[in-house]
């Protein structure tokens, strides 16, 4: 995993099982790779489409979330869920349209792959959209 941002202090263990199976969904995207940026994961081919682990943006301040993915959506789906209690807007990024779902080891990691899928699909050139379709 290249070192960038690395101003910012590192924010994930390696040993994570749940970064380790979000890293092995990420990575079988095409031309996709993991870099860290601001102390995070960040899964990108030449835009970042996900990254793991991030911060709450609410009047609460819940805080962080260590086990999450943030995402951007499929504009299509994005009102639903963002209606969906189980999905909450990361800081800086949520007003860019990104969204954030807590992950787990128990998670329903098809779920999990299908919205890295769409947040790939949002991100990526057409060419990369193509190579992926043709798998």
């Amino acid at each position: 995993m290249s070192e960038t941002g690395s101003s910012h202090p590192r924010m994930f263990d390696d040993d994570d099982p749940v970064l380790a199976r979000v890293r092995e969904l990420a990575l079988a995207l095409p031309e996709a790779d993991v870099k860290v940026s601001h102390g995070r994961p960040a899964f990108f081919t030449r835009r970042v489409f996900a990254y793991y682990g991030g911060t709450e943006r609410s009047d609460d301040d819940r805080g962080r979330h260590d086990q999450a993915i943030i995402i951007r959506a499929d504009p299509d789906d994005e009102p639903a869920l963002r209606q969906d209690p189980r999905f909450w807007v990361p800081a800086y990024l949520g007003p860019s349209g990104w969204l954030g779902f807590d992950v787990a080891e128990h998670s329903d990691w098809t779920e999990v792959a299908e919205l890295l899928d769409a947040s790939y699909r949002v991100t990526a050139t057409p060419r990369q959209v193509r190579l992926l379709d043709e798998r």
